[in-house]
This record gives structure tokens, sequence and C-alpha cells, in this order.
């Protein structure tokens, strides 16, 4: 009950904060970007909006007050930490609350919420379910059992361990629970919401899937808002929200060109729609020929794997829908402003004409040396925005990187340029003090790297993986772009951003990761993608809707197909799936023995139930530590020695100068081929603590004597 009672909270402080800082916010969405009424639900941006701020501002607090409490010596940090933060929020809501009935702002707040249609009802109950669904369908619990689903379980290792470090309420300082013993180098403060949601009694499937669903339906909804209010139809939301849900690419035909091919070319005697049949059937295998399209690395499979994703989608969409304005006001200013000058130099001479260089230099001179185009106009907004990103640093860095990205661009021709940039710089600040308190050094090797994973990486080579990665969109998004007046221009131009920094710079070990980039900007040009499809669907005649409706099929039909892959890949009732009881000996032991201070050698773990317990592995399976800037390479070497350790001596100053606490001999570990175990010396140094099955636990706090 209490975990409910703590969401509700994040919403309730979300929704003090942002009446007392934005007191307009309910009102933003009820009219575009260049002054047009809309009726968009309010509640499709505050209800995300109250979530996401009331959310981070919570899980920060209380995590610091839990690593404070641990500190201090305390047993039960984080019930402490919880006690004083639900506490103190739920007073500071209920102050606020009655300082704003006071103010007799909730009224016009419930008066704007109160504003509906049953259009955006039915999409904001439709996208919720299918968030819902997709989140329970590949993580769901029944009769005493967690089941992990196939596509998504090798992701979820490192994901609930970290959560189940943090259901025990003792991982502080942060260790990461695949490479346990050293700083924590993952943005882990979603798996630790999670974590203390499990915590506070919510059981496990409802903590990681509740918020999860939250997220990614509010991504839905503010793509929505953002979509509205740039181009005043509903219609393109609710277009761009499909295109956000189902890819564009050629993968699905490709697919289905090769049974075909073979029928055609008679090396399959089948009839082509038996052979084409045949193949959408039995395929159970993500489909697309670029490198890791096998893995679901774009489509909604990254969504159910990497659950922290969508809250950082969510932070990105606020920043830009709130900064956003800058960019109209000062178009719309400028042009006045070169307009009213040639209106002046036509005194003196009425026939003058200025040419399009000529205005454009005005237009710099109007921008660029004219104080609104640099002063702030608010200086609450930049401090909302970028302590909003700042705090979602460590929730997915990858989101505020490539938000700054877009928001870079956008200062470029916005007014109050010192609002992004304050906005920046308290981004920048708090990313880097929340990096200097987790890791010692650097996780970010930043380097030029051209090509993201095409196989030619040259310009010719980039543009071919692009093609077959995106399909038609570049195709449509040139039409889009071709469409609209130049400040929309330019925004389309933002939104490519990430994507282009995923092409050139890398920041990690594993240029692979740069995915999510690349992913972000295909969200927001869904946008201008939707925009040019309702264009054109709006022209007179048949024809024009029957191409934009054969646009959106093929746009979506890989993006479908692969939602029928990732359903079948996750059917439990086909035992697609990892089973974990949760009564399990191995993973109630861990959890009622072990801390986070207990640092177990293993085998190369992934997911099992000592994962399940949230044991901190010393070395687990290598990849998640490597690719997230581990120094794998020594940790390999030294799980050898250990497992092989020559004598009861030897195996004593391994397990001290590591700080083993326990050993884990099982049948894996008995029948490793990067090691040979040494069992008799490890029974006849340590005490056995734990055996269940082949899997025996030994506790180096424990000699024999």
């Amino acid at each position: 009950m209490l975990g409910y009672i703590y969401i509700g909270l994040n919403l309730l402080t979300g929704f003090v904060i942002c009446s007392l800082a934005l007191p307009k916010h309910a009102a933003f969405s009820r009219r575009t970007y260049f002054g047009e009424k809309t009726s968009v639900m309010p509640a499709l941006l505050c209800l995300p909006l109250w979530y996401i701020v009331g959310a981070f501002l919570m899980t920060w607090s209380t995590y610091l007050t839990a690593y404070l409490a641990s500190m201090c010596g305390a047993k039960e940090p984080l019930g402490i930490a919880n006690i004083i933060v639900m506490f103190l929020f739920a007073l500071f809501d209920a102050f606020g609350t009655y300082y704003m009935y006071q103010k007799k702002r909730l009224r016009r707040i419930g008066a704007y919420l109160s504003k509906t249609n049953t259009g955006e009802i039915v999409f904001a109950c439709v996208t919720f379910l299918f968030c819902a669904f997709l989140m329970w369908w590949t993580f769901s619990y029944q009769g005493g059992v967690y089941r992990v689903g196939y596509s998504v379980f090798s992701d979820f290792a490192p994901h609930l361990g970290m959560i189940r470090s943090f259901t025990r309420g003792d991982n502080f300082p942060t260790y990461y629970s695949h490479f346990a013993g050293e700083d924590i180098k993952y943005h882990f403060l979603f798996q630790f919401m999670v974590g203390n949601l499990e915590y506070l009694g919510m059981r496990l499937d409802w903590a990681f899937n509740l918020p999860s669903t939250i997220c990614f339906a509010g991504a839905f909804w503010l793509l929505y808002v953002l979509a509205v209010k740039l181009s005043g139809k509903r219609a393109v939301g609710y277009v761009a929200a499909a295109l956000f849900a189902f890819r564009s690419s050629d993968a699905v035909f490709d697919f289905f060109a090769k049974p075909a091919q073979k029928v055609i070319y008679g090396v399959d005697q089948k009839h082509l729609s038996e052979a084409v049949w045949k193949a959408f059937r039995e395929n159970e295998e993500f489909v697309g020929t670029t490198a890791h399209e096998d893995w679901g690395l774009w489509n909604l499979n990254v969504y159910c794997n990497q659950r922290h994703l969508a809250i950082g989608l969510c932070a990105l969409l606020i920043a830009i829908l709130f900064l956003l304005p800058l960019v109209f006001s000062a178009v719309a200013r400028v042009k006045e402003a070169v307009a009213k000058k040639e209106e002046e130099l036509r005194v003196n001479d009425p026939d003058l004409k200025l040419y399009s260089f000529e205005k454009m230099a005005y237009a710099v001179k109007f921008s660029v040396f004219d104080g609104k185009g640099w002063m702030p106009e608010s200086w609450v907004r930049p401090v909302v925005v970028g302590l909003l990103l700042g705090m979602c640093s460590f929730f997915n860095g990858a989101c505020v990187i490539g938000c700054l990205c877009v928001l870079f661009l956008l200062a470029f021709v916005a007014d109050h340029r010192v609002e992004y940039a304050l906005t920046a710089l308290l981004t920048v600040g708090i990313t880097l003090l929340a990096t200097r308190f987790f890791i010692d050094g650097s996780v970010v090797e930043t380097k030029y790297y051209f090509g993201f994973l095409a196989e030619l990486r040259t310009f010719a080579g980039v543009w071919e993986y692009i093609m077959t990665l995106c399909g038609i969109l570049p195709f449509v998004l040139l039409a889009g772009f071709l469409l609209v007046d130049g400040c929309r221009k330019w925004v389309w131009v933002a939104f490519t951003a990430p994507f282009v920094f995923a092409f050139t710079i890398s920041l990690t070990i594993d240029v692979t990761v740069n995915h999510k980039y690349i992913m972000m900007s295909l969200m927001l040009l869904a946008i201008p993608a939707a925009n040019f499809l309702v264009w054109l669907y709006e022209r007179i005649g048949a024809w024009p809707k029957i191409v934009a409706i054969g646009l959106l099929f093929v746009m979506t039909a890989t993006g479908l197909y692969d939602l029928r892959t990732v359903v079948r890949k996750n059917d439990v009732k086909k035992g697609r799936c990892l089973e974990f009881r949760e009564d399990d000996p191995i993973t109630n032991w861990v959890m009622e023995n072990a801390t986070s201070q207990d640092i177990f050698l293993t085998p190369y773990y992934s997911l099992n139930n000592f994962v399940m317990g949230g044991a901190m592995l010393y070395y687990g399976w290598p990849y998640y530590a490597w690719s997230a800037g581990y120094d794998t390479d020594y940790r390999d070497k030294k799980v050898k020695e250990m497992y092989e350790a020559q004598s009861p001596w030897e195996l004593i100053e391994l397990m001290s100068e590591n700080n083993i606490r326990y050993i884990v001999v099982d049948s894996d570990a008995r029948n490793s081929k990067d090691y040979n175990v040494h069992e008799a010396i490890i029974a006849v140094t340590y005490q056995k603590v734990f055996e269940y099955g082949s899997t025996v636990i030994y506790d180096t706090t424990k000699p024999i004597e």
C-alpha cells in the first residue's frame, strides 16, 4: 500500500511544484506555438509533467537521505529515508495545496483539467493500455512465479539485480550489481525508484511495470501535445504517435521478398502466397538486415527491456515543449522588425525592395544585436527545465545529451538565449556534481566516430545504412521539410541533432548504445512526417488520400510486424520466458543473509536466482560491465585465479585482496571452459553456509580451523 501512496505523492508533489513555479502550465496546451487556439486536453500535458517532476524530486531526495542515514550507521537507511521524505513532501503538498486554494489557483487548474474531448480520451486510454500490455506481457507474475520474457531477459539481468539490491534497503554507497565493489557508472536511479517501491510493499511486477507504463504512456501524450502545438491539428498528433510506436523500415518487405524470390526463381516449389504465409506464420525473430536488428534494437522491444528510457524521453519532450516558444516568438519579432525597417527605408525611396540577402542581414542584426535576443524573459522557466534535465542525468543520461543537442540548435534562432544557456549550465552543473558523487574518474570517453554501425563508414555507406534502416522516411521528411515555413524548417533540422550526433560521436566503448540517440530523433521527426501525411490526406480528391494512407501503411508495416514478434517471443503460454519462483531457496537466502557490501564470486551470471536476490556479483556477465565502462579484463583474470587457487593460503589471500564474502560453486562453475574450479581447496578452507541442489555457497568470514 505504501508504494502506491508513494506514487500518488509523486503526482501530487509535481502538481504543487509546477503550479507554484509555472502557474500557467495548465493552459500551455491550449494554444499552438503561433497563437492559434487548440482543443488539446491539458491533462495530456499535466499528468506526465507532474509525475516526472515529482518522481525526480522524491527519488533523489529519498536516495540522498538514505545515503546520509547509511553513512551515519543506520541499520534501515531506506526505511528512515522513506519516513522522512514522505512526511516532508506530504507536508509540503498540504501547505502548497492550501496556498493555491487561498489564491484561487486550484479552481483555475481544475477548470482547465475538466476540458476534455472524446477523441483524446480514447487516445489516452488506448496508449496507456497499450503500454501496460507491453510491460506486463514481457514481465509478469502468476502463482508465485515471476516470468521474464525471452526478448528482455538479457537487459533485465542488470536491471533486476540493481532493483533487488535496493529492495533490501542497503545498497549505500551504491555498487553496480554485476561488477560489485567499485563505483556506479550506470544511470541507476530508475532502478532505485523501482526497488524502493518494492521495499515499500509493492510486488515487484507492479513496482517495475506501473512506473514504466506511466512514463511510456506519458511519452506518447507529450509527443502528441508537441505535435499539435507545432501543427495546430490533432490528426498530426495521432499519426505522430503511430509513427513513434511503429517504426518506418523496409525490413518486413525485405523479409517477405526472400521466400517470394525462391518461388519465382524455382528454388522453392510452393505457391507464392503459401511461401509468404509460411514465412509470416513461422518466423519468431526480429526482421532487418542492419547490424543487431535481431536484438530488436529499433522497435518497441527497446522500451520493454530498457524501462528507464521512457522517463528520459518524457524529460526531453518537456524541455523542448517549454523552450520552443522562444523560437517562434523570436521569428515573429524579427520578421516584424525587418518589415518595419523596409517600410522606414521606403519613406525615402517608395520603389525600394530589399533583396533576400539584405533581409537576412537585417534579421541577423535584429536577432543577435538586440537585447531581446539574449536577456531572459523568465528566470523561472530555465531553472525548472535545467533542474529537471540535471536530475534526469542518472535516470537516463543519453536523453539529457540528446535534449541538449536539440536545444543547442534551437538557441541559434531563439530569443532570450540566456534562458537556453542557463538551462544548459544547470543541466551540466548538476550532472557533473552527480558524476563526481557517484563515479571515480569519468565514464565518458568522447571521440569522433563517423558511421555508427554502417558496414562502410563513408558518406555513401552511411546513406545506404540510413535508407535500409528507415525505409521511405527520409523522402517523407524531405517533403515535410519543403512544406512548412522557415521557422518550423529550423525546428525540424534541430530534431535531427541527436541523429547526427549518433553518427559522428561516440561517448562509450560500445558505439551500439548510440541507437538511443537515433530513436530520440525518429520520435521527434515523427511530427514533420505526420504533418506531411495529414496535409496530403486533406488535399481534394481521392488519390491524395489513397497515397497518404498507402504511405502510412508502408511506414508502419515493419513496426506492426515487430509488435507481433515481441508478442510471440514473450508468450508465457508457450514457455517463452524465464521463470523465477518467489520462494526460491537461493533467492531468499541471498535476500535474507547478504548485504550490498557482500561480494559474491560466481560464474558469469546473466539472469538467475542469485541476481533475482540482489546478489552483488564480483564479475557477472561481462558485456554489461564492459559496455558500462568497467575494466573487465582485470576481473576476468582474477576470477580464474580465485577459482583455480592451488592452496588454502593462496585462496585466502585472493579473497582478501578482492573483498569476496561468498564463493559460489555450482554446475556452471564446475563445467566452465574458462577455468577449472579447485573445489576441494575451497571446501577445506571455508565453511559451507548454503547448499541447494548442485549449488554450494562458502563464507570467507568463516574459515575452517
